[in-house]
């Protein structure tokens, strides 16, 4: 007994030093994203939103759905919980929401679906969350690209998005990890470099960049890793919606 209650004063000391207490979801997100200035943006009556990316995005949805706004094509992520809160609060606007990850995708990838599943789709809100795969997936020897790759397909891949659909909204994903059963201290500091590439390419885009690394880093001061991405990569039902917390943030109320 005495020993947990040590402990609880311990936890209650540091809590109360570092603001830990106050931190719920809503301040948490806000905390990562005082770091910076997160363009914002609006939505407008019959916008078409599409997710898109690898297993983070696509969160087991189902491949036969493809209708919008349908429960089993969100899958059960941050897609999923993001486009309830949306059309929650939008009722008026007549939003049509599309989740088109694939688990495993690397940019290239999306390229070779991307008129089906993208550009076909005319999205007025594209959100693209790529790159953990371009890493991991060349770290354990199943892929031959580099950085370079990846800043190249990603850049190529914007510009076509751009010469289809000029008007469109981005939102770019910064891709992160945590330390977990997938992920030790050899990943970094090489794939920092991939997070960094996507902040750099929503700079020159003009896109809405969502500092997901940032927001983890922070959600861990609250609880562990493991309660967010047990394996430092997929999010827990907490990380997702840490992560469509995140993603509303940058959409104007």
């Amino acid at each position: 007994m005495k020993t947990n209650d040590a402990e609880r004063r311990s936890f209650i000391k540091k809590a109360a030093v570092g603001g830990l207490l106050t931190l719920g979801l809503p301040n948490i997100v806000l905390s990562a994203f005082a770091a910076d200035k997160i363009k914002k943006i609006s939505l407008t009556k019959g916008d078409v939103i599409l997710f898109q990316g690898d297993s983070i995005t696509d969160a087991g949805r189902s491949r036969s759905e493809n209708s919008e706004n349908n429960a089993k094509a969100l899958g059960s992520g941050y897609a999923f919980l993001a486009a309830a809160d949306l059309l929650n609060n939008n009722p008026s606007k007549d939003l049509k929401i599309f989740n088109k990850g694939v688990s495993g995708n690397k940019v290239y990838q999306l390229a070779e679906r991307w008129d089906a599943d993208a550009l076909d789709l005319k999205p007025n809100v594209l959100s693209i969350l790529v790159g953990v795969n371009d890493y991991w997936h060349m770290k354990n020897g199943n892929y031959s690209g580099t950085i370079k790759t990846y800043r190249d397909d990603y850049k190529a891949l914007l510009e076509r998005t751009l010469q289809k659909h000029p008007d469109v909204k981005l939102i770019i994903g910064e891709p992160y990890t945590l330390l977990g059963t997938a992920v030790n201290k050899s990943w970094f500091p090489a794939f920092h470099e991939y997070r960094y590439v996507a902040r750099d390419l929503a700079d020159a885009f003009k896109a809405t960049f969502i500092p997901y690394q940032t927001v983890y880093d922070k959600a861990v001061e609250t609880a562990p890793s493991a309660y967010w991405t047990p394996d430092g990569v997929h999010p827990s039902i907490a990380g997702a919606r840490l992560m469509a917390t995140a993603w509303l943030e940058a959409i104007k109320d």
